[in-house]
């Protein structure tokens, strides 16, 4: 599994953001199937909706109802962990602690993100730093 944050996704539904091609050549290089937190959903599901329109939102919601896009539901323990990584690192928010959270639980090493300053920041648990993708 390839766990995503939302950069990433809205990246590859705007053609015009500064990401989509070296997203869209990620998924085509990439065998893993994609893992999103819950979390991030309503945040793409906003962008891609205020930006793109109301069809390109339900072009998302339908690749999340088609199963194209795994999605993770933060643990009571991930929740938790949530609140230490906000304190620790209060510029990243729950939506990235959530993401980091699921990939210390799951000891994912490698994120694909459009932000670098933020999970580039955070020190996991499991690890000395993420790979930060693409």
């Amino acid at each position: 599994m390839l766990l995503v944050d939302t950069g990433v996704l809205y990246a590859l539904a705007d053609r015009d953001d500064a990401w989509h091609v070296r997203s869209v050549q990620l998924l085509r290089h990439s065998r893993e199937r994609l893992l999103a937190p819950v979390t991030v959903l309503p945040e793409v599901a906003y962008l891609i909706q205020s930006r793109l329109g109301s069809p390109a939102e339900q072009r998302f919601i339908r690749s999340v109802a088609d199963r194209e896009l795994a999605v993770e539901t933060p643990s009571e323990a991930d929740w938790t962990r949530c609140v230490e990584l906000v304190a620790k690192y209060p510029d990243i928010g729950l939506v990235d602690a959530s993401v980091i959270a699921i990939a210390e639980r799951l000891r994912v090493s490698t994120i694909a993100t459009t932000d670098r300053r933020h999970f580039g920041a955070v020190r996991p648990r499991h690890r000395a730093a993420f790979d930060l993708v693409p």
